[in-house]
């Protein structure tokens, strides 16, 4: 299931970007890969990220997977739910198991894929 009016990255990364913020999260089909999520280590507050930066570390069933920032910025809020309830984001990927939220810095978008463009993409794997 790929979402309208986000962006994507080729790592399997939405960025929903409302004014000078970016809400982030990883895709359903990155859910779907990863198994049942059983931990995920959320960036901490105020941390200055570039894009492709590491941003959390997603542990589940089957392995480890970093998630990268798909934007230039500062966390200015994470979703501590997942820290009690990660599997929120194989129940919910595109919207209560989002990850962070930024304060974009760099509102460069020209890098990233419409829903359209990541379902092309997603053919391609």
């Amino acid at each position: 299931m790929v979402q309208e009016n986000l962006f994507y990255t080729k790592d399997h990364e939405w960025a929903r970007i409302e004014g000078g913020l970016a809400t982030i999260g990883i895709t359903d089909y990155a859910q779907h890969s990863l198994g049942e999520i059983t931990f995920v280590e959320s960036p901490s507050l105020k941390k200055q990220l570039n894009t492709h930066d590491t941003l959390a570390v997603i542990e589940s069933s089957k392995a480890a997977s970093d998630v990268y920032s798909p934007l230039a910025g500062e966390v200015s809020e994470i979703n501590e739910s997942l820290s009690s309830e990660p599997e929120l984001i194989n129940k919910d990927c595109y919207g209560q198991g989002w990850i962070c939220k930024l304060k974009i810095s760099k509102p460069d978008t020209t890098h990233l894929m419409n829903a359209k463009q990541y379902e092309e993409y997603l053919k391609s794997l």
